[in-house]
């Protein structure tokens, strides 16, 4: 089955979308099998992340502001505005879709884990996320 969702982001930051994909789930009506999550985009991407401590989140964001920073003069690509190209390596060092068990109506997380959309753009932006729910 196949479901689609829109998330809004308010600009950088990571969202998490876990009860999204569990409502996704819970529609579906499968006991067990594969959670395929989608993002439809160049400029944001996936992680499972621990969802208790905000710290962490924070943390991570600010590890890449540092690794991967606005402005860098070796982009050429800077057509969009200066957070675009370093939205595109964000991505390419974290993912576009993850997969996920479930086994009866659960995702299979860890006990801190949480699915994120992770916007790399400055600017708020409406994403959308392909769940593919499959026995």
């Amino acid at each position: 089955m196949l479901f689609e969702r829109e998330i809004r982001t308010s600009g950088k930051g990571l969202v998490d979308i876990t009860a999204v994909i569990r409502d996704v789930l819970s529609e579906s009506r499968l006991a067990e099998g594969l959670c395929t999550v989608f993002v439809r985009h160049t400029s944001s991407s996936l992680v499972i992340q621990e969802n208790a401590d905000p710290a962490v989140l924070r943390d991570l964001e600010a590890w890449f502001e540092r690794a991967v920073p606005e402005n860098d003069a070796l982009y050429t690509h800077t057509d969009e505005g200066p957070d675009d190209m370093p939205s595109h390596v964000r991505v390419a060092l974290t993912a576009t879709s993850l997969s996920i068990p479930f086994s009866e109506g659960r995702l299979m997380l860890g006990t801190w884990q949480g699915v994120f959309l992770w916007e790399h753009r400055s600017s708020p932006k409406r994403r959308r996320v392909v769940i593919h729910v499959a026995p």
